[in-house]
């Protein structure tokens, strides 16, 4: 409802009792009225009520107060009990009436009329000068009177009232000081000062003034709280007078929005409301006012939603529908029930564009021969019965069409991919229904797993190493079948990394002669690599090889060989050099060096001077032509240029300076993973770092999960090295490094990485124990995610309730015991959930069957007695049981028929009384999960029925019973022959009988023979219309008719035709050929009746009998 349209009228009583203007309510009348319901809606157990006269709880010494005691505005209690407690000694005294005049101070109550007592009221006959007077309750909107009074006699000026301490007012000569429409504003702690000639001021006592609530705010109820369209609906507007003003009059008035409803203000704080329709929803409140104290409080709005009519409007479908495929049929029936006929159904469906209406029609059924994926959305449909319309509620139908062939795309396409290139694979299915479960694989293994919800393909990147060169495919699979894409081949190009030269034999000096070996080698790099060598900066000589050989150079060493060596490494994408390297000077770290330094000529003693770089390290005399030594164990930092001097005093002379590099074996390196706690998620790109604390460059270093080398990394200037790797599942373990620097390779620490990987959707398996559940099993419910790290929490769900859950530490999945009630129907899921995002399985439906109770056999005959004629009814029942239900009657032993019960419930069996069917009746239910049978309900039989009781009301299905009459030729009627003494039922002996059970339908036909004994007849054999014979079907009243040779009785339920003693049932629907042919009965296609059986009867010669219609003669 919009707030610029104005509410359509409500149909409400006319028998309100209204009162318009506030002023109004002061009538007489009104306020027996409002007395009535006030005091029959709110009053409480009653309290006994003070009040005073004068109304001043404080007067001086020598007056008097008259007290009253009230029990209710309307009642005048007689004889009343007091209390007086004065310095806590309280005495009581009895009054014929409600009033006591009283002169002392001290604390008083009353009790009167089978009240409860009163509250306490205290009273002071003050002997001070100067008082306050103020009433002893203030409520709000009362006007309130505070009286500065002083003691008789004397003469007090300049009167000053005060709250709270802060002058009030200037009361001047007046004594009083009125407050008009009391409120909370007003509460505080007054007194008054007065000034007396010669004496000064004078101050009064204080009187603290709390403004009390009148009545709290009202509450609107609705009575019922959820009105049903078109039925009344009553509004009370509920409050409580405070007990102390009894005889306060309240009005009440009732909205819906802001719009009034009824007449305005009305004593009753009722509103009844004939008949409401859903537009009557909406928010409603309420106002109460007092009469004279003009205090008015509204309700909160509370709001009211008139119910729809009981409808269950439901749409089932064939298939269900999360299994409708593209070009299989769709078959959605509209159910209807509780809904006045008759009832036109429509058909809607929502798709992404628009809500489309597809036909209006009668039926209950929408078919689409072959769905297409057009046809994929939200269906519901509208029952319309006259004004009102009920909407199913939507059901989605999702058309699942099989994923077709992915596509698998490589970006950036065309160029070699580079290590370190950023490349995005791309898998894409162009059709298929979501979701779409897309997986990557290289070289078969699987990498990552995607999910895609919407249109569109999914896609990854990864920053390429050389381990990702290799063949990839894709998949696509919707839970119809996966489907691959073709594979691609990719080709991770490397360049070469910073090559190493290495001179052999290494040693601290090189001679002239010795053959010197150059070998060069890159650690990494793709294809074929070319390696140069150079002396200083003049190119040697170049060689191919493959990644990873390296290439050699043979140098005979001549005298000016001595230089600094280098190489570069090329791939194609340009060349790297080496450090240079000078042939010899060339030892380990904690080798001993000898330095000798000799002198070839100088007389007598010679000394030697040893230094590193130009910092001296040792000298040493020796005779001429000796020379002298210097050993030194070798350190890291070692590493320089030595020279030596030598001086017989002559002056020294300087010995060319010898390189030394000390070469440093590496340390035991240390493996760092670049994620937090050594935990990663599949897609994320890790990095291993590996460092050697201590080590000679280069240094190669490489890297290992378990014993499978994942890759090598060189530090040419020392350092550490680094590899990526895109983490997959298959990637959880133990990680280690290796460091080599050509003196012995150095092993990490293991490292262990877990690769925590989301878990993946769910599935729930239900465990029932045999074909059907039923009450009593214990149900196994399983979910288990095919993919997730551990460990997995698991959550069982019945729709939305929780049933448990159960840990699977180690992964896997896990169970969940149930122990199966009745209850227990419904659709079941589970939850998965590793800390990375839960995910739900499907729903899975469950069907609980009960198994039938013990039926109940009821028996349509008061007292379980019937006469002959009666027409039974037999109901069986089982209060409990899970359909289709099959119902069996027994009289003893012996089978009566059965009847299906398709929704559940009961059903009946009509039975013709006949004086033999005395006996005991019971009946047995069956769905399929053991039968029950009912306790035996004797039924008696009592005598003939007179021959002029009408036949009694047929109810059920079972046929009714025939009466046939012959009359012999003192009859009256000549054209009325009658049959007199028709053997009972059961007389008949049978000679042929079926029952089919055919759905809801029970076919029973039967042939009877009487024997000869009873066959009493004065007449020959009829032939043709010449014999009279009548036929009166057991049919209600109003059903009875003769008729006559050559008429057509309509058969509503069954026939009994009569010949020779032969008494054949017939279902309603009998094909008659001829006069004196077979009779045959026929109903879906089976032949119930007996073949041969000849029955005569009677036409008019050359009519043909009506297909439905039997004549009979």
């Amino acid at each position: 409802m919009n707030g610029t349209k104005q509410a359509p009228p409500l149909k409400r009583s006319r028998t309100l009792t209204l009162c318009s203007p506030p002023a109004l309510c002061l009538c007489v009348c009104l306020f027996v009225c409002f007395a009535a319901s006030v005091s029959g809606q709110f009053e409480t157990a009653p309290n006994a009520v003070i009040s005073l006269q004068p109304p001043w709880p404080i007067t001086f010494q020598g007056q008097e107060v008259t007290l009253t005691c009230h029990v209710s505005p309307f009642e005048s209690p007689g004889e009343t009990t007091w209390f007086h407690l004065y310095h806590d000694k309280e005495t009581s005294r009895q009054t014929p009436d409600s009033t006591w005049v009283v002169w002392e101070s001290g604390q008083y109550r009353c009790q009167a009329g089978g009240s409860r007592p009163s509250s306490p009221v205290h009273l002071d006959f003050s002997t001070a000068t100067l008082i306050l007077q103020a009433p002893l309750s203030v409520f709000e909107g009362d006007t309130v009177t505070l009286r500065c009074q002083g003691k008789e006699g004397l003469e007090l000026h300049t009167k000053t009232l005060y709250r709270n301490g802060k002058v009030l007012a200037e009361l001047g000569g007046d004594s009083d000081f009125r407050i008009h429409g009391a409120g909370q504003k007003d509460n505080g702690v007054y007194h008054c000062t007065a000034r007396r000639e010669a004496f000064g001021s004078v101050t009064s006592n204080t009187m603290e003034i709390q403004v009390q609530e009148l009545f709290p705010l009202p509450v609107l109820t609705a009575s019922p709280a959820q009105p049903v369209e078109g039925g009344p609906v009553t509004l009370t507007c509920e409050t409580q007078l405070s007990p102390q003003r009894p005889d306060a009059r309240l009005c009440f008035r009732f909205f819906r929005e802001e719009q009034p409803l009824g007449s305005g203000w009305s004593w009753s704080p009722e509103l009844r409301i004939l008949t409401v329709w859903r537009e009557d929803s909406g928010s409603y409140w309420c106002q109460a006012e007092t009469v004279t104290q003009n205090v008015t409080k509204r309700s909160r709005e509370s709001h009211i939603l008139v119910q729809r009519v009981a409808a269950n409007v439901q749409i089932h479908t064939r298939p269900a529908p999360e299994l409708v495929f593209e070009g299989r049929e769709l078959v959605l029936t509209c159910s209807a029930t509780g809904i006045p006929e008759p009832v036109l159904i429509s058909w809607h469906r929502k798709s992404r564009s628009r809500a489309v209406e597809i036909q209006p029609t009668r039926k209950a059924e929408l078919r689409i021969a072959r769905v297409r994926g057009s046809d994929a959305g939200e269906y519901h449909c509208v029952a319309r019965s006259g004004r009102l319309s009920f909407p199913s509620p939507p059901v989605s139908i999702s058309v699942k069409v099989p994923v077709s062939r992915p596509v698998l795309t490589l970006r950036p396409r065309g160029a070699r991919a580079l290590e370190g290139d950023l490349m995005t694979l791309r898998c894409e299915a162009w059709k298929g229904s979501v979701p779409i479960l897309y997986r990557f694989f290289h070289e078969g293994a699987l990498i990552r797993e995607m999910e895609a919800t919407s249109s569109g393909g999914k896609s990854f990147s990864v920053s390429l190493t050389a381990e990702h060169s290799g063949r990839y495919h894709c998949t696509a699979d919707n839970g119809l079948g996966a489907q691959p894409s073709k594979a691609e081949l990719l080709s991770v190009t490397v360049p070469v990394s910073r090559p190493v030269l290495t001179l052999s034999p290494p040693g601290a000096r090189a001679l002239e002669g010795d053959v010197m070996t150059l070998h060069c080698e890159a650690q990494r790099g793709s294809a074929q690599v070319q390696y140069r060598f150079y002396r200083e900066d003049v190119p040697l000589t170049s060689h191919w090889a493959r990644s990873g050989a390296g290439a050699s150079f043979h140098l005979t060493l001549l005298e000016e060989h001595s230089a600094n060596y280098s190489c570069t490494a090329d791939n194609g994408f340009g060349p790297q050099r080496s450090e240079a390297v000078p042939p010899g000077a060339r030892a380990l770290e904690g080798d001993v060096m000898t330095l000798h330094c000799e002198a070839q000529r100088g007389s007598a003693q010679v000394q030697y001077r040893f230094y590193r770089e130009d910092v001296p390290l040792t000298s040493h005399w020796a005779r001429s032509g000796a020379g002298a030594s210097f050993h030194l164990t070798l350190l890291e930092e070692h590493s320089a240029n030595y020279s030596c001097t030598a001086d017989n005093g002559f002056g020294p002379q300087r010995s060319e300076a010898v390189s030394l590099w000390v070469i440093v074996p590496v340390s035991c390196p240390i493996l760092t993973l670049g994620a937090p706690g050594a935990r990663a998620e599949p897609g994320d790109v890790l990095q291993l770092h590996c460092e050697a604390p201590r080590g000679s460059p280069p240094i190669l270093y490489q890297f290992y999960r378990g014993d499978v080398a994942l890759g090598s990394s060189p530090a040419p200037s020392g350092g550490g090295a680094s590899l990526n790797l895109s983490v997959t599942e298959e990637h959880s373990g133990n990680y280690f490094c290796e460091a080599d620097n050509g003196l012995g390779a150095q092993r990490s620490e293991a490292v262990t990485l877990s690769v925590t990987v989301p878990v993946s959707r769910p599935v729930l398996t239900v465990g029932t124990p045999g074909a059907h559940t039923v009450p009593g099993d214990v149900l196994q419910l399983r979910c288990e995610a095919p993919r997730g790290s551990p460990p997995i929490l698991y959550r069982f769900y019945r729709g939305d309730v929780a049933l448990g859950s159960s840990p699977a530490p180690s992964g896997g999945g896990a169970s969940l015991n149930l122990s199966v009630t009745e209850e227990h129907s419904g659709n079941y899921s589970c939850e998965a959930d590793n800390s990375l995002g839960a995910q739900r399985s499907e729903a899975v439906t469950l069907s609980v069957t009960v198994p039938v109770s013990r039926p109940v056999l009821t028996v349509g005959a008061p007292g379980a007695r019937a006469e002959p004629g009666d027409v039974l009814q037999l109901r069986c029942e089982a209060p409990r049981g899970s359909p289709p239900i099959l119902y069996r009657f027994y009289r003893g032993d012996v089978a009566l028929g059965s009847s299906p019960a398709p929704s559940g419930g009961g059903a009946s069996l009509n039975l013709s009384v006949t004086e033999e069917h005395s006996g005991n009746y019971s009946c047995e239910a069956d769905n399929g999960l053991g039968a029950q049978r009912s306790e035996a309900v004797t039924l008696s039989v009592t005598g003939e029925r007179p021959a002029s009781d009408p036949p009694s009301h047929v109810v059920g299905t079972l046929g009714n019973a025939v009466s046939l009459s012959h009359s012999g030729p003192s009859g009256a009627d000549p054209q009325e022959p009658t049959y007199h003494n028709v053997p009972a039922w059961v007389e008949m002996q049978p000679v042929y009988s079926n029952v089919n059970a055919n759905d809801a339908d029970v076919v029973y036909t039967e042939v009877r023979h009487v024997p000869e004994k009873h066959r009493r007849t004065g007449k020959a054999r009829p032939r043709g219309c010449d014999s009279r014979w009548r036929a009166w079907p057991r049919l209600p009243p109003s059903r009875h008719r003769a008729t006559r040779c050559g008429a057509a009785l309509s058969i509503m339920a069954w026939a009994h035709v009569l010949r020779w003693g032969h008494k054949v049932l017939l279902p309603h629907s009998p094909r008659v050929a001829s006069a004196s042919h077979r009779v045959e009965a026929a109903t879906v296609g089976s032949r119930l009746a007996p073949q041969g059986v000849r029955v005569p009867l009677c036409r008019e010669a050359g009519q043909p009998f009506p297909a439905r219609l039997l004549p009979v003669c």
